[in-house]
């Protein structure tokens, strides 16, 4: 910290930073300045996942773009240190919001929020990966296709319990993988309302976060992984499902989409191919609450509802395969 900040004075005081599932998280206060640092988790962990190196350097080549990031200041890559890799970055005191629903605001504060969530994405999706210096970041050919590979394989090498939705979700999704002819663009890969920092008291994102998932690929699938939330409950994940979005102010899905659409220059997906991404992405996150869940049961899980937090892995397959079935798709 003395040779990568030159803020850093004293003696560093660390506070555990809660609501993350994957990597653990502290508030580093040293004199009156703050930081925070991000670290991979101790213990055995699944191939290419926590990848806080990958983190590390797209808030980096981010940084003073139209996509809000904290600034980074170092990158450790030595375990040896504090028995993991890890980085630091600038600490933004803000909001964030959990329950998209966002209970406690006006109706225009709703409104606004998610016209900036809207905005947001569009910009991620808007970055040139060779300008930015990340046209390496990733293998965006067959974008689809590898991730329906890479999350059947961290799915069974967690897989607690047999789940028949996301059998057949298995069996379903690569047989009817739309073609894979999408520009290459920079995706998040966790993009949701509760990765951003607003700030405090204007519908205004200070900084989007938790990148670890982020690489080159299909900017419609990223997109649909955050549109699940008009499809899910609040008992499933986090969803809006059940609300009447009107009277809350927040719009309905069919209007977010096509605000997204004209920011980029485009028009929305036809059905098929729009529940086709969302199913995928209800598995896909049904594989990464299931990774959640045997960490948990290993010991070495990050936050104190991760037991919680991985259970609903049957509940995001269940929802997926209902999706595909109602669809008429199946």
């Amino acid at each position: 910290m003395r040779a990568h900040s030159g803020d850093f004075r004293g003696t560093p005081r660390l506070t555990p930073l809660a609501g993350g599932q994957s990597n653990p998280t502290y508030r580093v206060e040293a004199g009156e300045h703050h930081w925070v640092l991000r670290r991979k988790p101790p213990g055995v962990l699944l191939a290419s996942a926590h990848a806080v190196e990958r983190e590390h350097r797209v808030l980096a080549a981010l940084h003073g773009s139209e996509v809000p990031v904290p600034k980074v200041h170092a990158l450790c890559e030595d375990a040896g240190v504090i028995g993991s890799p890890f980085y630091v970055m600038d600490f933004l005191d803000g909001r964030v919001f959990a329950d998209p629903s966002l209970p406690g605001l006006h109706r225009d504060e709703r409104a606004a929020i998610y016209d900036e969530l809207n905005r947001v994405i569009a910009a991620i999706h808007a970055i040139d990966p060779a300008a930015a210096g990340l046209a390496d970041y990733g293998r965006p050919q067959n974008y689809l296709g590898r991730q329906l590979e890479r999350w059947t394989r961290q799915y069974r090498a967690s897989e607690t319990e047999c789940i028949g939705a996301m059998e057949r979700l298995i069996d379903w999704l690569p047989a009817h993988r739309p073609a894979d002819d999408a520009a290459p663009a920079l995706v998040h890969g966790d993009y949701r309302l509760d990765n951003l920092i607003f700030h405090p008291s204007e519908p205004r994102a200070l900084a989007v976060i938790d990148w670890e998932l982020s690489t080159l690929g299909d900017a419609a699938v990223d997109f649909a992984y955050h549109g699940m939330a008009w499809r899910l409950s609040p008992d499933e994940f986090r969803g809006l499902r059940g609300h009447d979005l009107a009277a809350l102010g927040i719009p309905g899905e069919a209007e977010y989409l096509a605000r997204y659409a004209a920011r980029r220059g485009g028009v929305a997906p036809e059905p098929a191919q729009w529940h086709y991404l969302l199913a995928f992405n209800m598995f896909r996150m049904a594989a990464i609450l299931q990774g959640i869940l045997a960490r948990a049961r290993q010991g070495n899980a990050t936050a104190a509802d991760a037991e919680a937090t991985g259970q609903r892995a049957r509940r995001l397959a269940e929802a997926g395969w209902r999706l595909v079935e109602e669809a008429g798709l199946a």
